[in-house]
């Protein structure tokens, strides 16, 4: 038996998009340590992915945008109760180009996937979850930075759901919310968000290491989480960011600002 002790217990993850998701390296973590898992994803590709990284797990299609389909993933799922999830989705068009031009259909649409889903998959999933399970969604460090546009404010309605969920829960079973919230990452997701390549190099330099955080450190706490090692904690954030959010004044940086003036 490991520290972690995940030996037979099984564990629905969400969000493997390719090699360098977070629910990726989750998942390799939670395999290393003899839990068995099982994958909702939402296209073919994803399927194939899954099917080669992972080949003894069960994979079934999801679109965690309809209910109905999160009904299907539900009673999909074998008979033995889940022990854990990991709600790691995100999705945003940033068709917009200011906060304050950002439509209802935008807005909405990257709710409902980004925040929303972890409410609806929570509820459908209430009668399959063992009674001290964990769930576990990923956000992130900080809600503030301009290049996430709206997805901040959606990222803090996922964070502050955790609680509502927690307590919720709470009426019926032991099940654990918690969030872990994630500094810049080099994912393909991240990719994608407007001038993401400039803010990552510039928080590597606010970190206390000046050196970014790896997807396994990520990985690896939210591995902790879902482990009954951590069944004292609930309805809390995490954050994981090498201590960038205590170093916004960093001396050498802001002397480095000050000569370019």
């Amino acid at each position: 038996m490991n520290f972690l002790n995940l030996e037979d217990k099984t564990f629905l993850i969400t969000g493997v998009n390719n090699k360098k998701s977070v629910a990726t390296f989750t998942a390799q973590v939670l395999q290393e340590n003899g839990a068995s898992l099982i994958f909702s994803v939402q296209n073919e590709n994803q399927i194939e992915f899954c099917k080669k990284k992972f080949p003894d797990s069960l994979v079934i299609k999801t679109d965690l945008s309809q209910l109905d389909s999160i009904k299907n993933l539900v009673e999909s799922l074998p008979e033995p109760p889940i022990d854990g999830v990991v709600h790691s989705v995100a999705f945003a068009r940033f068709e917009s180009a200011s906060f304050h031009e950002t439509s209802f259909e935008e807005f909405s649409e990257a709710l409902r996937i980004s925040a929303y889903s972890l409410v609806e998959l929570s509820n459908a999933l209430k009668t399959k979850l063992s009674t001290n399970a964990s769930i576990v969604t990923v956000s992130i460090s900080n809600l503030r930075a301009t290049n996430y546009g709206y997805m901040g404010p959606i990222k803090a309605l996922l964070s502050s759901s955790i609680d509502y969920l927690a307590k919720s829960f709470s009426e019926f079973s032991q099940v654990r919310f918690n969030s872990v919230a994630a500094g810049p990452l080099k994912t393909s997701a991240a990719a994608g968000i407007p001038t993401y390549v400039e803010n990552y190099l510039y928080c590597e330099q606010l970190t206390l290491r000046k050196k970014n955080l790896d997807t396994q450190e990520v990985a690896d706490t939210i591995a902790f989480l879902l482990s009954t090692r951590s069944s004292g904690i609930n309805a809390s954030e995490i954050v994981v960011d090498a201590g960038m959010n205590v170093n916004y004044f960093d001396q050498k940086v802001v002397k480095d600002f000050s000569k370019s003036l």
